[in-house]
């Protein structure tokens, strides 16, 4: 096992290949440059293109017009789905190889991540064919006989599509695939941490026979975001990350529509009736895959006092026990956080939970961007681990008396993403999906566990609007009214 061995700085370099911009169906070079590093080693592993302005507004205005001219069919919108899912398929090796150097996911991760997409492909072809509106009708009026009644959905225009770099290709996908499904155009701008991810899946679409200008990509940081945002062209604004970023695009948006997946503290409950055998594995996959990076991973995990020694004696030994560090090492199941800077932040506030009265129950020093898989015990709400999103491997056990006290618990916080519950008590598990103000509820699942087929967003803090394909492509369409008088 790779129990917390630090970065082999003498290691030989791990490089990707440049990330160029895509503008009106060609990869160009960008007015600037900036490095993005392997997570494990620190190293740089490729070079970013950055727009200029006006290549900004060129990518928007070859959208913009590519759609105007756009005639595909719904059917063969979904063909181009499919048949990129089955090349990103193709390219899994690569892929892979990819978000374990550039986002410091294990194999495990990676390849979850990229089946994930696949199958958001494969959902949003389907939807890109069943796209319809629907009858409505009007001879039930008074006076509205002979008169016909139907809906049309039709596209927006130009969608951006502005993603994270936790899930640099499922993430991706459930913006671009449904906005394309629904005959947008999209130009999308991927993190600077994880580009790669998002150059590959515009290559496969593009040899799918999507035509060219429908989609850009460009990188850049919160001047790129800005620039994206003073182009009126622009209908549609897809966001995930942080609520403090979320709130300026969306007040900066203006009228135009947008969809929100935004910051979280994500709680899972353990009622005294759980069974443990089938929760505490799940929980603990919940709370370290992807370095607890991810919206929804456990963060403070909720335990009635019934349970609690017993839970926490168990958790114990189980996060004690995963191997962490390098993720191109087949037994790592934890790898680096994203950057070093997050990585001693995240440091510091288990430090400081620590010098609160906290106490580490697993978990150890940190090794450059590695954070070991860490659980505490003894969190209060006035601690940076108890308030705040860690966005990292780190989760707390906080006991609670009463059904009544947890989801007060839950409630209190500003987000409402989503919430996992394991119980055997149907009146509570109802009672739960009822009152937990959020925008997913698990019962007997944790907060972390999605399929791509569900509606997925948040509430409150958290954001709105749903992901999804099915759902998502609603977001992105609007609905006109069509009547005939015979």
């Amino acid at each position: 096992m790779n129990r917390g061995t630090g970065p082999a700085m003498n290691a030989p370099m791990l490089t990707l290949p440049d990330a160029r911009l895509l503008i009106a169906g060609h990869w160009v070079e960008g007015a600037g440059r900036r490095q993005a590093l392997d997570k494990y080693r620190l190293q740089p592993c490729t070079t970013i293109h950055l727009p200029s302005r006006e290549q900004v507004a060129q990518a928007v205005a070859e959208a913009d017009a590519a759609f105007r001219a756009s005639r595909l069919t719904p059917h063969e919108r979904g063909a181009i789905l499919d048949r990129a899912a089955t090349l990103l398929e193709h390219r899994s090796e690569q892929l892979v190889r990819a978000l374990q150097i550039e986002v410091g996911f294990p194999a495990s991760d990676g390849a979850g991540e990229l089946r994930r997409c696949v199958q958001t492909f494969r959902l949003s072809a389907e939807e890109a064919r069943n796209f319809r509106g629907e009858m409505v009708p009007l001879e039930g009026a008074p006076g509205q006989a002979g008169r016909l009644g139907f809906t049309l959905r039709v596209p927006l225009g130009v969608v951006c599509a502005i993603t994270p770099f936790n899930a640099p290709l499922n993430t991706v996908a459930h913006k671009v695939a449904p906005a394309l499904a629904a005959g947008n155009a999209v130009v999308l701008k991927p993190s600077t941490h994880t580009p790669t991810a998002a150059v590959v899946m515009a290559e496969c679409l593009l040899e799918a026979g999507l035509p060219p200008a429908l989609l850009s990509v460009l990188h850049g940081g919160a001047e790129t975001a800005g620039w994206l945002l003073e182009e009126p062209q622009i209908r549609f604004f897809a966001f995930t990350g942080s609520t403090e970023v979320g709130a300026s695009i969306q007040q900066r948006a203006g009228l135009r529509r947008t969809q929100m997946e935004l910051g979280s503290i994500a709680f899972t409950i353990v009622a005294d009736d759980a069974d443990l055998e089938r929760a505490l594995p799940k929980i603990v996959g919940a709370a370290y895959r992807k370095a607890g990076q991810v919206c929804t991973s456990i963060q403070l995990l909720l335990v009635q006092r019934g349970v609690y020694d017993d839970v926490q004696r168990r958790l114990t030994e189980m996060v004690r026990a995963l191997p962490f560090g390098d993720p191109l090492d087949a037994k790592t199941v934890v790898g680096p956080v994203i950057s070093l800077q997050e990585a001693e932040r995240i440091e510091q506030w288990i430090a400081d939970a620590m010098a609160r009265g906290a106490e580490r129950l697993a978990g150890g020093p940190r090794v450059g961007a590695v954070v070991p898989p860490t659980l505490l015990a003894g969190v209060d709400e006035a601690m940076a681990v108890g308030c705040q999103e860690v966005f990292g491997p780190v989760m707390s056990l906080v006991p609670f008396d009463t059904l009544d006290e947890a989801i007060a618990r839950v409630n209190a916080t500003p987000f409402g993403l989503a919430t996992g519950l394991f119980t055997n008590r149907l009146a509570d598990a109802l009672r739960a999906a009822r009152e937990l103000q959020v925008g997913g509820v698990h019962v007997n699942e944790t907060s972390s566990s999605r399929v791509d087929v569900m509606p997925y967003g948040g509430s409150k803090d958290s954001g709105f609007g749903r992901e999804g394909p099915h759902h998502a492509v609603r977001e992105m369409s609007e609905e006109r009214m069509v009547t005939l008088l015979a």
